[in-house]
């Protein structure tokens, strides 16, 4: 798909990898609708996308209401959506038991509802959407991108709950593909591995080196957001990514904790 003129949703757009993946599909011409719960960080998308080309939405992806609000809003300013990038996510941790103590089932049901169950909301109300387009080169309407992470089927000890959602990320991409494939929508998963994102931002850098080196293969560094944006315009770019996951992690392997 040609991004310059299409309309892109991105959530998680405050920060790290949704931030990045914004300011590159920005770059190559797109209008963005962003979404995130911090409004105040979105903000500073005002410095990186022209001011006729972004809308900026607060909500929450668990959120079904203010999901389809956003939504609504898009196609009301920009006529349609074409993209879809999925970023919004939280890591909260907990062992399956601690000190004698269960799983917070709380826990569980927040991270299951913004990685999973976001994801997928954020997908289906952007299909609806975008199975009216015009259909492009290919017939192909529109292209849907999800974050998955290693953690899927490399969960570490106390990610229980994100190991799961992650892995639902990866699990729905090729039946939502399938889905989709008539209407000429594209589902694409990317599972990253140790970026340099705010959910690591504040650990010592011995301790975030250390890790590096017991586990990334190479390059022996953490990923950058703006490698994981160029993936993004890559699988948009390119229409024959469809219905995979794609790790982008330096060849890392998780040890157990």
């Amino acid at each position: 798909m040609k991004i310059e003129g299409k309309v892109a949703v991105v959530t998680g757009a405050a920060s790290g990898l949704g931030y990045a993946s914004a300011c590159a599909l920005a770059g190559a011409g797109a209008s963005i609708v962003a979404i995130d719960l911090d409004a105040g960080r979105m903000a500073r998308l005002r410095d990186a996308v022209p001011a006729d080309r972004l809308l900026i939405h607060a909500a929450s992806v668990a959120d079904a209401q203010s999901v389809a609000a956003a939504i609504d809003a898009a196609v009301a300013r920009f006529g349609a959506v074409h993209i879809a990038v999925n970023c919004a996510g939280v890591a909260d941790a907990a062992k399956t038991v601690s000190k004698g103590e269960p799983f917070p089932l709380a826990t569980w049901d927040k991270v299951i509802a913004v990685n999973l169950t976001g994801t997928f909301n954020v997908i289906r109300l952007a299909a609806a959407r975008m199975v009216g387009n015009t259909p492009g080169e290919d017939g192909e309407r529109g292209v849907i991108v999800n974050t998955s992470s290693g953690a899927a089927w490399q969960g570490q000890m106390g990610q229980a709950a994100y190991s799961a959602s992650k892995a639902g990320v990866m699990g729905l991409t090729l039946p939502v593909a399938r889905d989709l494939a008539p209407h000429g929508i594209r589902v694409v998963s990317i599972a990253p591995g140790l970026f340099d994102t705010a959910m690591v931002a504040g650990m010592p850098e011995n301790v975030s080196r250390a890790i590096i080196d017991r586990m990334v293969l190479f390059p022996n560094r953490m990923g950058r957001a703006d490698e994981f944006a160029a993936l993004v315009r890559t699988i948009v770019e390119n229409a024959y990514f469809n219905a995979t996951t794609i790790s982008l992690d330096a060849g890392a392997r998780m040890s157990s904790r």
